[in-house]
């Protein structure tokens, strides 16, 4: 049986980790890894207030062909994963990502790889607001 993106989303709505879990459940999987990237209230020593992502037009057919590559290996039984656009408060869910697999030690790596390929790939960049009223650009081009 061959794995596939159960979800795999950009989107402005909040995120839930546990619908992202839900949806890899699978009867032969042993282990179900999730990850949530939640908005901080700090980077690199100064007070954030929030965020706001702006994804490029591609996103959605980034993360969906990132997901794709995951769902199609061997030791992964599915995958879900969204990256949320828009204004965002402290605490809110900005990455969600979830895969099971037979085994542990496969979907700790699996779950982790992903995040970190979502993170090079995903043509979303994020402005923060400081507490101060300025402002940045991360992973702009």
């Amino acid at each position: 049986m061959i794995a596939r993106p159960l979800i795999a989303a950009v989107v402005d709505a909040p995120l839930s980790v546990a619908e992202h879990e839900d949806a890899v459940a699978d009867e032969r999987a042993g282990a179900v890894v999730s990850f949530a990237g939640v908005v901080r209230d700090h980077d690199g020593g100064r007070s954030v207030t929030e965020l706001e992502y702006v994804g490029h037009p591609s996103a959605a057919q980034v993360i969906t062909g990132l997901a794709e590559e995951f769902a199609a290996r061997p030791d992964v039984h599915a995958v879900a994963v969204s990256h949320r656009v828009g204004l965002l408060a402290i605490g809110d869910v900005a990455l969600a990502c979830a895969v099971s697999s037979s085994h542990r030690g496969q979907a700790f790596a699996a779950c982790a790889e992903l995040v970190d390929l979502v993170k090079e790939r995903l043509p979303i960049w994020k402005r923060q607001v400081f507490t101060d009223g300025e402002e940045e650009w991360v992973a702009c081009p």
